[in-house]
């Protein structure tokens, strides 16, 4: 059995972080693009505040993890 220590623990948060950091990026860079303005995204607001609900923007999102995950487990077998 590997010894699972704080050094273990550490590199697991630092691989995690740095996902973590490229999954940012990402959204960032399609920002940038309107990937995220789809129709069925609600915005609602004034002058001061808003309220943006991503509806579609989810479900797409669920859809390509889905299928992501699927092909990978559908690899490891």
């Amino acid at each position: 059995m590997a010894d699972f220590g704080p050094g273990q623990v550490g590199k697991w948060l630092v691989f995690f972080g740095l996902i973590i950091a490229a999954v940012g990026l990402v959204i960032m860079l399609l920002g940038r693009f309107d990937i995220f303005k789809l129709p069925g995204d609600l915005t609602f607001g004034s002058k001061n505040w808003r309220i943006f609900i991503p509806i579609t923007t989810c479900i797409i999102i669920s859809i390509v993890l889905t299928l992501v995950l699927w092909i990978i487990t559908f690899f490891r077998r």
